[in-house]
């Protein structure tokens, strides 16, 4: 029994390969300092989150979290568009411990699942941005554009499908598409 418990506990190690330790976070429809405000305040709502810092020239939020956290980019964006927005970019700070990622695969990163677009094979050590490029998170013109990176249908769609099938993802799971 000890050593099943030894077991599980390095497969477990192994599998916290990464953590979302910041995101940047760039908003649109922003015309002044009290939209920015709204933004802020809504942010600093998510239980996970420790600290917002505007930027309002840019109109763009670094937003930081509890160490350990599990970070949920959905509830981030929700939580703009709440406050009467969208999300024009959304870039995390993700520190990696020899994460290998290969281009139009699929990665389990921090809890959630990631499917690598236009990257070349690597492995990832030390903080590194990765962007989202799903729908809502970046232009429909770029979203379009990204298209062309992948044949997987879970890339229109924000979700597993059958082509995540064959990588061991439930159908039905989200899927974030990124890129470094």
């Amino acid at each position: 029994m000890k050593n099943m418990l030894s077991i599980i506990i390095l497969f477990i190690s192994f599998q916290s390969n990464a953590q979302v330790n910041s995101v940047n976070l760039q908003a649109s429809g922003l015309t002044c300092s009290m939209c920015s405000n709204a933004i802020n305040k809504a942010l600093r709502t998510v239980p996970y989150v420790t600290d917002v810092k505007a930027d309002i020239k840019n109109s763009s939020f670094s937003i930081s979290f509890k160490p350990g956290a599990r970070v949920d980019f959905d509830e981030l964006k929700k939580k703009v568009e709440g406050a009467g927005f969208h999300v024009a970019k959304l870039t995390a700070t993700i520190h990696f411990n020899n994460l290998k990622v290969e281009n139009d695969t699929h990665v389990n990163v921090d809890g959630m699942t990631m499917h690598f677009l236009h990257v070349k094979n690597q492995t990832l050590n030390g903080e590194i941005p990765v962007q989202v490029l799903d729908k809502g998170f970046v232009s429909a013109k770029e979203f379009k554009k990204n298209e062309s990176f992948t044949k997987m249908s879970c890339y229109k769609t924000g979700v597993a499908g059958t082509c995540c099938s064959k990588a061991g993802i439930a159908t039905g799971e989200r899927v974030y598409h990124v890129s470094i």
